[in-house]
């Protein structure tokens, strides 16, 4: 083959012959067909020198082409760079490809420079391992495209300075991003992964994709940093993406936080209740729990309160009350046997009225012998079971409860059964205003007889005060007399006298007043004169009288006939 090349090609001084007599067109179809040949054969020095003869005899574009890539394939990186340089006809951005896909780097680096694309002069200095050069070019391209290339060969090359200045410039697009992230995962670099992102949130166009991504990250390689990034960012996520990555990295914590921003507090306090140890928050966990749209969360939340912060539990169903069923709430912990635990509680929703609460709230009281604050409970709020409580309370050790007791049997009319337990305590007392309340003439004189079977005197002249509208004095002064206790009872009557007394002589007063009024006669008419005013003429001159007939010289006088005599038609004479 060596020999037929030898052969073949002509000598100089024979295409010097040619070159006389052939036209430009010789040149380039002798180029094209010695191209060929070298293409197969290699021998680019004698093609070298071919083709540098032949562009001195004609200026043809394919043979200057031809004489750039013989150059780069031998290597005459100077001489390519001188010829680019000067004027030429080659399609030189051809020939850069060309060396660029048969790995001749350092001859497609000239030419591309030369012409200027940038684009493809990244992509060859990447390969040439001059990634500084590959960022300042693609800087000039400004193409996605191209960042990405030159990103990914830093990336390779562990030059992960240069990859992030380069990924800048890729993640502000929304659809370049996941490939992005993918291309550093898949190696492994986490860490400059998540640098990037974390530069990349400050820049003007940063978007909804990147502080996503970055939360994901966090979640899979920095937990302890996805709080802090939420709290600041958490508006600008992608919230049920983040929220899937959470609950896929365990982290409880953080899924509170999202699901409350996100509007889902059901889903918070579910988490909350069931990771306590990672993601409770007791004033998380008091806001969130209010705004839950189904209220049995409320009851799973007492529970929950009572089994893992019992001390707490006020606290929280002070939040809870207002939307609590109180009788559910009540027999919950009447079953749990932890009413004392929330008597805070029931102090605090008895304004209510609640019988249950009501109920609940005495027993408490009763147990804890707090007799001042069961009859406090009992005068302000009356909606309870007031007969069995009585009934309880009467059979009570302690007296005050016992008098209690009495008490409610009074509220209920129960006026026999309220005196006689007043009785059997020895409360005289109560027992005395109790039966003056009654209304009750036979309870109250069955109490003044108790009193003297029991010889207390004090006590039965107190009776008589406490129930004097209910007692008659005849009784009185007989039980007095027979038991000799004038003296006990004397103011009693001297009362009573006094009270008779004022009586008639209210009566008397009333009686003469009466009399008064009808012994009062009938008003005289005004006359002047002999004439009476009301048949008196027309004011002025009085006309003169006639003469009084018969020669009286006064009128005469009529006397009015006795009763039982019949008037006549004359004078009385």
């Amino acid at each position: 083959m060596a020999e037929k090349t030898k052969h073949w090609i002509p000598s100089t001084s024979s295409l010097k012959r040619e070159a006389l007599q052939a036209e430009p067109r010789f040149f380039r179809n002798k180029a094209r067909q010695e191209s060929k040949f070298v293409h197969f054969t290699g021998n680019w020095e004698d093609l070298v020198k071919f083709l540098q003869m032949a562009r001195k005899k004609a200026r043809e574009s394919y043979v200057e082409t031809e004489l750039i890539f013989a150059l780069a394939k031998t290597n005459r990186l100077s001489e390519l760079e001188e010829f680019v340089s000067s004027p030429n006809n080659a399609h030189i951005q051809q020939v850069g490809d060309r060396c660029y896909e048969e790995g001749m780097y350092d001859a497609a680096k000239l030419l591309y420079n030369n012409v200027s694309n940038f684009a493809r002069l990244a992509s060859t200095l990447v390969h040439l391992g001059e990634y500084q050069a590959a960022v300042d070019s693609a800087r000039k391209a400004n193409s996605t495209r191209t960042w990405k290339e030159v990103c990914f060969a830093c990336v390779d090359g562990t030059e992960f300075r240069l990859a992030q200045m380069c990924g800048l410039h890729i993640v502000i697009h929304a659809d370049e991003l996941e490939e992005l992230i993918s291309y550093y995962q898949d190696r492994g670099y986490f860490e400059e992964l998540i640098a990037l992102l974390e530069a990349a949130l400050g820049l003007e166009r940063a978007h909804m994709g990147m502080f996503t991504e970055l939360a994901i990250l966090y979640s899979k390689f920095k937990p302890q940093k996805m709080r802090e990034h939420l709290e600041l960012f958490w508006s600008r996520v992608n919230i049920p993406k983040v929220l899937r990555a959470a609950e896929q990295a365990h982290l409880w914590g953080e899924l509170v936080f999202l699901y409350d921003k996100y509007e889902e507090y059901d889903n918070a306090i579910l988490t909350m209740m069931s990771h306590p140890i990672t993601a409770w928050k007791e004033v998380q966990f008091k806001d969130i729990v209010t705004k839950v749209a189904n209220v049995e969360l409320y009851y799973k939340a007492v529970q929950f309160y009572l089994e893992y912060k019992p001390l707490l539990i006020n606290d929280l169903l002070l939040v809870l009350s207002p939307r609590l069923d109180h009788t559910r709430t009540v027999n919950y912990f009447s079953k749990m046997n932890q009413l004392p635990l929330v008597k805070p509680y029931l102090r605090s929703v008895q304004n209510h009225n609640n019988k249950s609460v009501n109920e609940a709230l005495n027993n408490l009281l009763t147990e804890e012998e707090d007799y001042q604050g069961l009859r406090a409970s009992i005068d302000a709020y009356d909606n309870f079971d007031n007969i069995s409580l009585a009934q309880r309370l009467e059979k009570h050790e302690l007296i005050e409860f016992r008098r209690i007791a009495a008490y409610l049997y009074k509220g209920n009319n129960r006026w026999k059964q309220s005196v006689e337990l007043c009785k059997k305590d020895r409360l005289y007392k109560d027992a005395m205003l109790y039966a003056a309340e009654s209304k009750d003439i036979e309870l109250a004189e069955k109490l003044l007889q108790w009193f003297l079977e029991e010889g207390k005197c004090e006590c039965f002249a107190a009776t008589l005060f406490t129930c004097y509208d209910l007692l008659h004095p005849d009784i009185v002064l007989e039980l007095a007399w027979r038991h000799n206790i004038m003296d006990f009872a004397m103011p009693y009557f001297i009362q009573v006298m006094r009270e008779y007394l004022s009586k008639v002589d209210k009566l008397h007063a009333a009686e003469s007043l009466r009399k008064e009024e009808e012994q009062v006669t009938e008003p005289t008419p005004i006359v002047f004169g002999q004439q009476l005013m009301l048949t008196a003429g027309p004011a002025g001159v009085v006309p003169p009288q006639p003469a009084f007939p018969y020669g009286y010289t006064a009128p005469p006088t009529f006397t009015q006939p006795p009763p039982s005599v019949s008037p006549g038609y004359g004078f009385n004479m």
